[in-house]
């Protein structure tokens, strides 16, 4: 859909709008109102950002599918035979009924298991029960042509061994959505080809657009995960630093290896959790190794809209932001490493996978504090969050003592919303 036809389409929102330019003070009207909700499945999930679909090693063989969604929408991405990727609808064309109904399988087309609608690889409609009729009545009209019932595609594009899709044909190309600086973080967590180890599903009770925030917040970690602190995993005073993209929309958080130091600056700052009364029984689960030579033991990667890149040590992780409805959400957490990882590697990552996930060690807050805002949003009326850590612009800093990579996104969305 062209941005001019989108626009007629959707009439302007009446409200909430910013009473001002920027990105540091946000509506929470926007949180909660499902007018807004709508609006972003037609602007923003079907808009012209791309989407992550799945993983390459998901769908290694031809007719391998996966089921997943785009924003809310169902959808199916799918090996061809000739090795591509395709993605459309998980509906029906007849009467809406969902197509796949697993998560993973293998097909060499797609058939409703209501009234036998059936598609190829390439979600075009191939196959119509009793479209002749029976005993030469009933059936379709003359008019009735197979082309006019054809899925809704995606147009899909690869990264890394990450799929992604898009509604939009329109869309820029993928490397040019991402910019170098995310293709070139990306590259860095998926050298080579993935495997994956396992998944999580977590379920939240709060907006999407609150946890998309919180991993772009890289300064609530030393205050709200205790063992973060309380283990010397990590601390804002290690080198690191915010990686912007042009456009605002995606964003790396890092930090390296501590220096002899590190002990010192700790116990200097008092943190509540630094405490010697705290010990953990499995020592090894900080183990790690310096897999990609550079010293970083943290990166957060986040692309508009709803993916997530995770490295903590040698815990790898892929996460989907799949919004519910207007105060629900759930992430998909695919654990995963390389094909050519040995014995001992997959250990430690299966093992450090304690940390993160729906009852992670590290990230079980993360779960819990959107619906703390969620909560509190009932007569919030007009007032706004405030956004103003390390200043009002957006883009990179080598602080991450800041909300640039907030502000980031909330400039993606306000254009693309065009509040």
């Amino acid at each position: 859909m062209t941005d001019a036809a989108r626009a007629t389409a959707i009439p302007p929102a009446a409200s909430p709008v910013w009473p001002e330019d920027g990105y540091t003070h946000i509506p929470f009207a926007l949180y909660d109102d499902p007018a807004i909700y709508a609006r972003e499945r037609e602007r923003i999930f079907m808009g012209p950002v791309w989407n992550y679909l799945a993983l390459e090693c998901e769908i290694p063989e031809a007719g391998d599918y996966k089921a997943t969604t785009v924003g809310d929408m169902p959808v199916v991405v799918v090996r061809a035979r000739d090795g591509g990727i395709n993605a459309f609808e998980n509906r029906c064309a007849h009467r809406g009924a969902q197509l796949c109904l697993e998560r993973f399988g293998n097909a060499r087309a797609f058939t409703c298991v209501y009234h036998a609608w059936t598609y190829d690889e390439a979600g075009k409609l191939i196959g119509v029960a009793f479209e002749k009729g029976v005993k030469g009545g009933g059936g379709m009209p003359p008019s009735f042509r197979r082309g006019d019932h054809n899925l809704r595609t995606l147009r899909t594009a690869t990264r890394a061994g990450l799929v992604f899709g898009t509604f939009d044909h329109g869309a820029p190309a993928l490397d040019d959505y991402l910019g170098p600086e995310i293709c070139g973080r990306i590259d860095r967590v998926l050298p080579r080809p993935a495997r994956v180890l396992g998944y999580n599903t977590q379920v939240l009770r709060n907006n999407w657009k609150l946890y998309a925030e919180n991993v772009k917040d890289p300064y609530h970690a030393s205050i709200l995960h205790l063992f973060f602190t309380t283990f010397r995993v990590n601390r804002l005073t290690q080198k690191g630093g915010i990686i912007v993209s042009e456009s605002g929309a995606h964003h790396v958080s890092y930090s390296m290896l501590d220096g002899e130091d590190a002990d010192a600056e700790y116990r200097a700052a008092k943190l509540r959790a630094d405490s010697d009364e705290f010990g953990l029984r499995e020592p090894a689960l900080l183990e790690g190794r310096d897999e990609f030579g550079d010293g970083i033991t943290l990166q957060i990667l986040s692309v508009f809209p709803g993916l997530v890149l995770q490295q903590i040590r040698n815990n790898l992780v892929v996460r989907q932001i799949v919004p519910t409805g207007p105060e629900g959400a759930e992430v998909v957490w695919t654990h995963y490493g390389f094909a050519d990882d040995d014995a001992a590697l997959t250990e430690l990552r299966l093992r450090q996978a304690n940390m993160v996930g729906p009852a992670g060690y590290v990230s079980m807050e993360d779960g819990a504090v959107g619906a703390f805002i969620q909560r509190a949003l009932p007569g919030a009326g007009g007032r706004r969050s405030v956004l103003l850590m390390g200043g009002e612009d957006v883009g990179s800093q080598e602080s991450r003592a800041t909300e640039t990579s907030i502000r980031g996104f909330w400039k993606m969305y306000r254009r693309l919303m065009d509040l």
